[in-house]
């Protein structure tokens, strides 16, 4: 048997089995039995290779340098990391895209992925051109604020901009970004205007919101945690519909008066398109059997990600499609120029 590319060969010797269609109907039935067991025992064969869409460091790079090697210990074979940034992680993308659909090269997704339809043109179709694997964890944004703007809580935000339309102004790590899709998709869902200022980063947009030059931002939460707690922001309330574990004193901004808000950023794993059902499920069932060891959990939930073990291909394709129909509609509504 081979299975290097996914496809299971059965070798059996002719005369040893009696020509005729009942016989031929056997071998097919038995054929079809024993392509789950030969995938299980035979993927992989060689390294897999891991593209990562953006640089060494960010979200992205770390959770996936956290799951790969304990992928790579429970499969047997390296799980090779490769960074290629570049064009709001569309680089990476087109690369695993185009690769052979074999289960040997795989792309870390990011949420940004389902919004660059909106704000730029791919050479793919997210939907399309992928197979899903599964999602590995999500990591909401935070509202967070100055803390000399008057208001306290989200609903005396809203009050404070519907009473100065387009006065407030909100940073960003730059046009398009997870941050700036949040917050206009609040803006859009409160009814509320205020003027955007991108920052080539989150990290200068956060420092300027702690220096008092911009009142408020969406930041990333990891980012944003430790000035939270030195008291040199205000947080408001994170995006997911629950509480962060990591942040349990941070309500969620549905709770805070905005009901039904959910926006977060998440991280997964795309084969390309084609790549046979068994090893997108060997593949599976992998992360989430690294995602449910006490130790990478426990990580991920100190640096306030919440793991999803439970998200299944079929679950991920779904997340995927409601995303890009979300984001185009907030992109359009906005009136965000791509």
């Amino acid at each position: 048997m081979y299975a290097g590319s996914g496809l299971v060969t059965v070798r059996m010797r002719s005369r040893s089995l009696p020509r005729s269609a009942g016989c031929a109907a056997g071998v097919a039935a038995l054929a079809a039995a024993l392509w789950p067991m030969a995938a299980l025992a035979a993927y992989p064969e060689k390294p897999v290779r891991i593209v990562i869409p953006s640089p060494p460091g960010g979200g992205t790079d770390t959770s996936t340098r956290i799951l790969g090697p304990r992928m790579s210990d429970l499969l047997g074979q390296p799980f090779v990391l490769e960074n290629r940034p570049g064009a709001s992680g569309n680089i990476g993308a087109e690369v695993v895209a185009r690769a052979t659909p074999d289960g040997y090269t795989l792309l870390a997704a990011i949420a940004s992925h389902t919004s660059n339809p909106a704000m730029m043109k791919t050479s793919y179709d997210l939907a399309r051109d992928f197979a899903p694997v599964s999602m590995t964890v999500t990591l909401p944004n935070v509202l967070v604020a100055n803390p000399a703007l008057p208001a306290r809580s989200v609903k005396e935000l809203v009050a404070l901009a519907r009473t100065r339309p387009g006065q407030l102004q909100f940073a960003t790590g730059g046009i398009g970004a997870n941050q700036h899709l949040s917050m206009e998709l609040f803006l859009l869902t409160t009814g509320t205007k205020m003027v955007h200022v991108p920052y080539k980063g989150v990290g200068p947009a956060l420092g300027d919101v702690v220096g008092g030059h911009v009142p408020l931002m969406m930041s990333n939460i990891l980012v944003a945690l430790p000035q939270i707690r030195a008291g040199r922001v205000r947080a408001y309330g994170v995006t997911s519909a629950r509480r962060v574990s990591g942040a349990p004193d941070i309500p969620t901004i549905a709770e805070s008066g905005v009901p039904g808000f959910d926006a977060v950023q998440w991280y997964g794993l795309l084969a390309p398109a084609g790549t046979p059902r068994d090893v997108v499920g060997i593949l599976h069932a992998t992360v989430v059997k690294v995602l449910q060891e006490p130790a990478i959990r426990d990580r991920f939930l100190r640096d306030g990600a919440e793991p999803t073990p439970s998200s299944s291909p079929e679950e991920f394709a779904a997340l995927i499609k409601a995303e890009l129909a979300r984001w185009m509609k907030v992109v359009k509504e906005a009136g965000i120029q791509p």
